[in-house]
């Protein structure tokens, strides 16, 4: 196990603390400004920050994060469903491709790939690849790993698409053969579910990847208290182990956003996700901390219940109405300070991707809304939110001031997580309106698939979907970037927007922090996959 000591102490128990190591952005080091968003300038095109190879070299770090990963499948890669399990996973695993700071899929363990037709992926595999238990990564691991993720459905498994095959087709080659098109595989393969396991150690009973994590990532994980801290050792097996910039990584989980904004500026923490702009703003002008907003593809959205919510939410018409009410713009200000912008299905930093200003709800006459509302003699909803995000409940407080214009009145409910995903995704749901997030991904396509909820199956619990919307999904799957897909999606956004189940608001940047005397990090200015970590190679602590 890595010890875990710095220079100056740190509380442990409630506070927990990771370390990252970073760069100064613009040669600021006075933090954010009260008055303004957090900090987007790049110091180079795609990144917010780019680490000091001359900094340091030899810190440990620490590094606070929100919350820990909590999945059914356990350390599992193939279970994991929330963005703190992909990117912890993605700490000691690998995936055959990858993105880079542009969001263009680029290679991993995959060094290159062909594609003969639109349905053949050939890919030549990396010949340094190592687990960390010092045996080299060969196809059949990479040919049984997404076959064992085909077999044993989860969450990503509908992510991959229609796989007719998984061939090894040469010593270091792996060939997968789709029965149709399928546009986002490249991007599917790049997030951590899609990772290479070492399957001869598990189909040879000698590691449980439930309870242990063995890949050929750059890292091992030593240590993990349930939602209190991580320590991960250098994997000494892996290419760029001799270049990493920090001699230890301990990773903490800390709910309280105030703390861990407050840990970076006493020095109880080197790197600290942030996720408000509230957050940022008590940092302004504190000195030696940095603060950046990273914008995501993910983006916050609206659940209506129509199968065991209201009754009057069965109707699509009063579900519209709702959707028409709300001001994706006053969202955008009042919530997050005008550093997001509103969104449809298709995240809209995307290429391709539909115009928030085109869907149907944004050209509604509110007066329609209300008269709908009207007809009903008024309408009274809960609404609920889970407490470890705090902006949800600043967006609700927007909600439910636009919903009281149309005779909407709407009981914000706060309550924990635990709740929260039993009375959400439970059976039967329990609730009549709820605020979450979705990771937007690198393809737009690929968070369409949430809207079918026989293939996403969490939303089955209180969505109808629609066969019109099911057949545009399928359609945007097979159909080739550029303007005929861009076509699809407007028609898709449309759709959704109309039936009004699930509904975009606006992207959901990630604020980030870290303290300038002690790290310099890599991190790029857009993310995908919620891996504020993707550059953590690159990153140098002292």
């Amino acid at each position: 196990m890595i010890a875990v000591r710095r220079r100056h102490p740190r509380a442990r128990t409630w506070l927990a603390t990771a370390a990252v190591s970073t760069v100064v952005l613009t040669g600021c080091t006075t933090g954010t400004s009260a008055e303004t968003p957090p900090d987007r300038t790049e110091v180079a095109p795609g990144f917010l920050a780019v680490a000091d190879t001359s900094f340091g070299g030899d810190g440990e770090l620490v590094i606070q994060v929100d919350y820990d990963t909590a999945e059914a499948s356990g350390l599992d890669p193939q279970g994991a469903e929330i963005a703190r399990s992909w990117m912890l996973g993605s700490l000691s695993y690998e995936t055959l491709t990858t993105v880079d700071e542009n969001l263009d899929i680029a290679p991993s363990l995959a060094t290159s790939w062909e594609t003969p037709s639109d349905t053949v992926y050939v890919f030549t595999l990396a010949e340094d690849a190592v687990f960390s238990n010092g045996r080299g990564m060969t196809a059949a691991d990479v040919v049984g790993s997404l076959q064992r993720l085909l077999e044993n459905p989860t969450t990503w498994t509908g992510q991959l698409g229609p796989i007719e095959s998984i061939e090894q087709t040469g010593e270091l080659e792996v060939t997968i053969t789709l029965s149709r098109p399928y546009t986002p595989l490249l991007a599917a393969l790049a997030n951590t579910p899609a990772a290479v396991l070492p399957m001869a150690e598990i189909q040879a009973g000698e590691v449980d990847i439930a309870t242990e994590m063995l890949g050929t990532g750059p890292f091992v994980a030593t240590s993990h208290r349930q939602d209190e801290e991580w320590t991960f050792a250098v994997n000494e097996h892996h290419r760029d182990a001799d270049d990493i910039g920090f001699s230890s990584l301990t990773i903490d989980i800390v709910g309280d956003e105030a703390t861990r904004a407050a840990a970076l500026r006493d020095g109880a923490a080197d790197f600290a996700v942030l996720n408000s702009i509230d957050s940022a703003q008590l940092l302004a002008n504190a000195p030696g901390v940095n603060v950046v907003g990273q914008r995501n593809t993910d983006f916050h959205y609206l659940m209506i219940n129509s199968l065991t919510g209201d009754e009057a939410l069965q109707d699509e018409d009063v579900r519209f109405a709702l959707n028409s009410a709300i001001d994706r713009d006053a969202i955008k200000e009042l919530a997050f300070g005008g550093s997001t912008a509103p969104t449809g299905v298709t995240p809209t930093v995307l290429d391709d991707a539909c115009n928030a200003v085109d869907l149907p709800s944004s050209s509604q006459d509110v007066a329609a809304a209300k008269a709908t509302i009207d007809n009903l003699g008024g309408l009274d909803l809960d609404l609920i939110v889970y407490t470890d995000e705090p902006v949800l409940a600043q967006i609700a407080q927007v909600i439910q001031q636009n919903l009281a214009e149309i005779g909407v009145a709407t009981d914000i409910q706060q309550v924990d997580t635990a709740t929260y995903v039993d009375r959400v995704y439970g059976d039967p749901a329990q609730f009549d309106l709820a605020l979450s997030w979705f990771a937007g991904y690198a393809d737009p396509s690929m968070v369409t698939t949430w809207w079918n909820p026989r293939v996403a199956g969490f939303s089955a619990s209180f969505s109808q979907g629609s066969e019109e919307l099911d057949s545009l999904i399928a359609e945007g799957y097979a159909t080739a970037p550029g303007s005929d897909r861009a076509q699809v999606f407007e028609r898709l956004c449309a759709v959704a927007d109309q039936h009004s189940e699930m509904i975009p608001l606006v992207l959901r940047p990630s604020t980030i922090g870290w303290n300038t005397a002690t790290l310099s990090p890599t991190l790029s200015s857009d993310e995908g996959y919620g891996n504020f970590l993707r550059h953590i190679l690159e990153f140098r602590a002292q």
